[in-house]
């Protein structure tokens, strides 16, 4: 079960956290992996590890802010596998602020990476997918355009965008054979949380983490890997009755808080 043998998948923002585990987990199913990243060398690093283990992956540069470069990471993962199964627009950036304090430079930074950026791999990769018959779109959302949380204001504007996005691109193709959702996760732990508590609480880096983790109800923090397994599953055949939907994967934060 779950596997992407023969597959071909395009991953945003895969040269670290939860990018470089659905990467790495999608490989290990099989699948071969066009990393994606703004950080070149990242998404090498991140390529050398799966061919170290027998995977099959590829690395390019791209900026999905940037139409341009967008399309150029596609059609160069095109040529070298000549179709396209899977996409995770896994790609984005956070920002802390509230309506009063969030500038326009803080809100075209985040539209131009989280909304624009999403929508510019939507189209270049439901093209693709129409030439392949067909094909599963994930787009990396969060809880946050479920729920309210604190200071997340532009956060979550951009991530309430990415889910009508989902349902739009469900809608649209399902008679072409394509399928897409979103995952949500809540507080997983990555490089982002352990910066974000030594820059805002240097002091109390051991204390923030463990009230941020018991902030879900389950008393942790999820991981990358726990993300990634969601993803296999949505991305493989078995997933297959699956489209439209906004899958959480929070520790009980949606539903039990």
């Amino acid at each position: 079960m779950f596997s992407l043998s023969g597959k071909t998948a395009i991953i945003t923002g895969a040269g670290s956290g939860i990018g470089k585990a659905i990467a790495v987990a999608f490989a290990k199913q099989g699948a071969h992996v066009e990393v994606l990243d703004l950080n070149e060398s990242t998404a090498a690093e991140v390529v050398s590890e799966i061919k170290s283990t027998g995977g099959s992956a590829a690395a390019s540069a791209c900026d999905v802010a940037d139409a341009s470069s967008v399309e150029a990471a596609f059609e160069a993962a095109w040529k070298r596998q000549q179709h396209l199964d899977i996409l995770v627009n896994n790609a984005g950036i956070a920002h802390v602020g509230n309506v009063l304090n969030t500038s326009e430079a803080d809100l075209d930074r985040i539209y131009n990476v989280n909304v624009k950026g999403v929508a510019h791999c939507l189209k270049a990769g439901v093209q693709r997918m129409l030439t392949s018959g067909g094909g599963v779109v994930l787009n990396l959302c969060s809880i946050a355009a479920l729920m309210g949380i604190g200071d997340r204001f532009a956060y979550s504007m951009s991530k309430g965008a990415v889910l009508a996005m989902t349902y739009n691109v469900a809608q649209d193709y399902m008679k072409q054979n394509i399928r897409c959702n979103a995952l949500c996760p809540g507080r997983i732990h990555t490089p982002f949380v352990d910066g974000f508590i030594k820059k805002n609480y240097p002091d109390r880096v051991d204390e923030m983490f463990e009230k941020l983790s018991k902030t879900q109800p389950i008393g942790r923090m999820g991981t990358p890997e726990e993300v990634a397994a969601a993803a296999v599953f949505l991305c493989s055949d078995e997933a297959s009755f699956i489209t439209g939907v906004a899958y959480p994967v929070d520790g009980g934060t949606l539903y039990l808080r």
